[in-house]
């Protein structure tokens, strides 16, 4: 379905709104917990500050270091390109959920979009009959976009661990025949990576807002959908789709690791 490839590419990281520009690890609202208190007073809108109970920004991780901690700096920047991507992926999800709950998306279709389809169910079930071969292709769409995003770009691409931008994906380069030929960033080259540098900016800080509002919409969307009543205004919608289906199980139907 088009909101699962959808949301497959925004696990990707869906490019930001910054170019590809070459900086150290002290650069502005890159660093450690100092830049991370500025990035939360500069926020747009209003009751916008910092606010970390779990001490997250003091934190610093191995991942994947065997010899020791890759520092506040490169752990704070690997947390900040972690939530732009949840954040992303809310956003795809949150609308998704709505577009697959339309008659236009969910109804019935000349020629099935995939075998198997059944006409009128919820989102979850939606996703749930897509054959086991077709959701492993999405998978597999999503760990290659993933790790170009993590490895590849030009030379002045420069990791959001090692002083980079956290939240940018490299153009994709080298594009030949059986290739992805369009950039998961302005993809028609609408010229919106030669905005300003206070635009992109602002609309970093909007991008990460919204993805934050996301991220509680989706999950009240699962949590009415699976509970009816646990959210009073989606409860109100006569419509709303229900399902039995556990999302955070998504191959419960094909296969499952745990015992019976």
């Amino acid at each position: 379905m088009a909101s699962k490839l959808a949301l497959a590419l925004c696990l990707s990281g869906a490019a930001a709104y910054v170019a590809p520009v070459t900086r150290s690890s002290s650069s502005a609202l890159n660093g450690g917990k100092e830049d991370l208190l500025a990035l939360a007073d500069s926020l747009p809108g209003p009751g916008t500050s910092f606010w970390d109970p779990l001490g997250l920004a003091d934190q610093d991780y191995a991942l994947g270091n065997v010899d020791a901690t890759v520092g506040n700096d490169a752990t704070v920047a690997f947390l900040r390109h972690a939530e732009i991507k949840h954040g992303r992926v809310a956003m795809a999800a949150f609308l998704g959920f709505i577009a697959q709950s339309t008659p236009l998306v969910a109804g019935e279709h000349t020629f099935a979009p995939y075998r198997g389809y059944v006409a009128n169910v919820s989102p979850q079930e939606q996703w749930a009959n897509i054959p086991l071969l077709g959701k492993l292709q999405i998978f597999i769409a999503i760990g290659m976009l993933e790790s170009y995003g993590e490895g590849a770009g030009d030379d002045s691409y420069v990791h959001y661990m090692k002083g980079g931008v956290p939240g940018y994906y490299p153009e994709i380069r080298g594009k030949n025949n059986g290739q992805l030929v369009l950039n998961l960033y302005d993809p028609f080259n609408f010229g919106m990576r030669d905005r300003s540098a206070e635009k992109r900016a602002r609309g970093l800080k909007s991008e990460i807002l919204n993805g934050r509002a996301a991220m509680f919409g989706i999950f009240g969307f699962i949590a009415e959908s699976k509970v009816p009543g646990s959210v009073p205004l989606l409860s109100s919608i006569p419509t709303f789709p229900h399902s039995d289906i556990n999302t955070m199980i998504p191959f419960s139907g094909d296969f499952t690791l745990l015992p019976q």
